[in-house]
């Protein structure tokens, strides 16, 4: 990642998972909330402000690469950082003690229902998200994070 300022997340629940996920090497807050499903955390840079920005996902992996669901909980619009992922092909993820560098890319069709459907596997609300931005007109988008190599 760059060199910017590292500008913590406005809602003060993510700023302070971030920084107690960082702190700990992934050891705690590496769940959402009280669900006990795992979160990865994601390092990318703002494509307004140029600034670090740090976001926790559920945790979907398979196979070494992950995706990374801009749900939104399936509200009309797509989250914020949807925006700073589209700007990059590179971020940084962090599942467990260490980030690494992943590539990014935006996936649709039958690889992206495939994606999707693992994300359901762990978060089960996908579903219940899904319907509700098809009913607002949306797709939920998805990327893959790969290992850079």
């Amino acid at each position: 990642m760059s060199d910017a300022e590292y500008e913590p997340s406005t809602w003060e629940w993510v700023a302070d998972q971030v920084a107690a996920y960082e702190a700990s090497g992934g050891a705690e807050a590496n769940t959402l909330m009280d669900t006990g499903i795992p979160i990865i955390v994601t390092t990318m840079t703002g494509h307004k402000s140029g600034k670090i920005r740090k976001v926790p996902l559920m945790r979907v992996e398979h196979e070494g690469e992950y995706a990374l669901i801009a749900s939104k909980a399936g509200m009309p619009e797509h989250p914020g950082w949807y925006y700073n992922l589209v700007a990059t092909d590179r971020i940084q993820l962090q599942d467990g003690p260490a980030p690494g560098d992943y590539t990014i890319r935006e996936i649709e069709g039958d690889e992206r229902d495939a994606w999707y459907q693992r994300g359901i596997d762990v978060y089960p609300d996908y579903a219940d998200y899904r319907v509700s931005a098809t009913g607002h007109g949306r797709t939920i988008p998805v990327f893959v994070a790969s290992p850079a190599s």
